[in-house]
């Protein structure tokens, strides 16, 4: 042993190393540089350096949202495995895994509360269940929520987020795009508004249905929004597609968004809408 390592294993015995927090530290997904977690949270999970929206859950939403005393609906109940889907895995072992991960029944959570005491029901799409998949449960609940606010005359605001139907679930899974838009026509019956705020990433089954079918289009900045894959659209028309396909800011200029609002002030936009849809109906 040299001297070198001598003196080391000495001083480690004197003043013993200290432990660093694994998530003292988060890598930004979009400019890749190192940002503090509590620098990052307290920024409402953007990206100080490079304004890059990282994905977040139903309770960050929620909380950044809702004026205090909000409250959770419960979680429907629907059958777990329905087609006793197998492949790498069994079906009920990745439910498992998920809601073990995230602390959420399913990939879609309602909640009733108020935004700056506008009476509301919000629906939050969970991307880390799953990928946000939707099925049976994520149908349920999204019906759920349309018959909650038709109980409270209130506005169903939706944010979105994730990678289509769910396979394990096959036609079940489909059929939750018809039944969500009926659920959407039952709030137009009822003379409320539908509004969905498309984050990163929506795509496939649900960007085909309940995503694009709000009465006001809002989306977070550079977020991915895609019915199907860049590659399998270019290999199709074989053409080259620009650089910013499928982001917010390319759907708002071709029309097919009503604005694109920043993080911090989604919560001042959403009561601004919600404000001009419903007046004082939607005061609490």
């Amino acid at each position: 042993m040299s001297w070198l390592s001598s003196v080391r294993n000495a001083l480690s015995l004197v003043v013993p190393k200290k432990e660093t927090p694994d998530n003292l530290w988060h890598k930004c997904k979009g400019c890749r540089q190192m940002v503090f977690t509590k620098e990052l949270e307290e920024n409402l999970s953007v990206c100080p350096n490079c304004d890059y929206h990282e994905r977040i859950g139903p309770l960050a939403r929620f909380t950044q949202l809702l004026d205090d005393g909000w409250s959770a609906l419960p979680t429907p109940r629907t059958p777990e495995d329905p087609l006793k889907f197998r492949d790498s895995k069994r079906y009920t072992d990745r439910l498992k895994t998920a809601r073990t991960e995230t602390g959420e029944a399913d990939a879609f959570v309602n909640a009733r509360g108020t935004i700056d005491g506008h009476r509301v029901v919000i629906g939050v799409q969970d991307f880390a269940f799953m990928g946000g998949s939707m099925g049976q449960a994520v149908g349920e609940a999204f019906i759920q929520g349309v018959e909650a606010a038709i109980a409270d005359k209130a506005p169903y605001v939706v944010f979105t987020a994730s990678g289509g139907a769910r396979m394990q679930e096959g036609i079940l899974s489909l059929m939750q795009m018809p039944r969500s838009t009926v659920a959407i026509q039952m709030l137009h019956d009822a003379g409320l508004p539908y509004i969905v705020v498309l984050t990163d990433p929506t795509s496939g089954g649900v960007m085909a249905a309940y995503a694009m079918l709000g009465d006001i289009q809002i989306a977070e900045p550079k977020a991915l929004l895609a019915f199907t894959g860049r590659r399998v659209i270019e290999n199709t028309i074989r053409e080259k597609l620009p650089d910013d396909f499928q982001t917010s800011e390319y759907l708002l200029e071709h029309g097919m968004l009503d604005m694109i609002v920043h993080r911090k002030d989604l919560r001042a936009q959403l009561a601004t809408v919600i404000g001009y849809l419903c007046g004082q109906r939607a005061a609490a």
